[in-house]
């Protein structure tokens, strides 16, 4: 079972414009064309950037949630992000698997791939989920 896609309701997703386009048990993607916004002074996409896309898919991908009007939240222990290539322009598209979990902490490992599928930076990353998260059924979403 998928989730609604789209743009995540955030300041900071709308500030950098990317989208969460896929989603389901222990997988996530999100997107981003990049912009002139989104280029260092070597006129391509900051690394910062490539470590905000995986941030962000890796801890979706963890914070799977099946139940409607559920959801899961948790928050970075720890990033590991390596950088393996460089693109100018384009869609880049990052994506998260969920690995080995307990309780309360889990782990996931992904990659940024440019328009070609070749792999721009790969990462790996330590959660630990919010309080009420832990439960795979999550927490009533609050609205407003």
């Amino acid at each position: 079972m998928a989730e609604q896609t789209g743009r995540p309701h955030s300041g900071y997703a709308e500030h950098i414009g990317y989208d969460l386009t896929r989603r389901e048990t222990g997988f996530a993607e999100v997107t981003l064309v990049v912009g002139p916004q989104h280029l260092n002074r070597s006129n391509i996409p900051h690394g910062g950037l490539l470590a905000t896309l995986l941030d962000t898919a890796l801890g979706y991908a963890g914070c799977w949630c099946g139940v409607p009007g559920h959801h899961r939240s948790a928050v970075t222990l720890s990033l590991t992000t390596s950088f393996t290539g460089q693109v100018r322009s384009g869609l880049l598209r990052a994506t998260g698997r969920k690995g080995p979990s307990g309780t309360r902490i889990y782990t996931c490992t992904g990659e940024v791939l440019d328009p070609h599928g070749a792999v721009l930076a790969m990462a790996q990353g330590v959660f630990r989920y919010r309080s009420g998260s832990e439960r795979p059924e999550g927490v009533p979403r609050h609205k407003g």
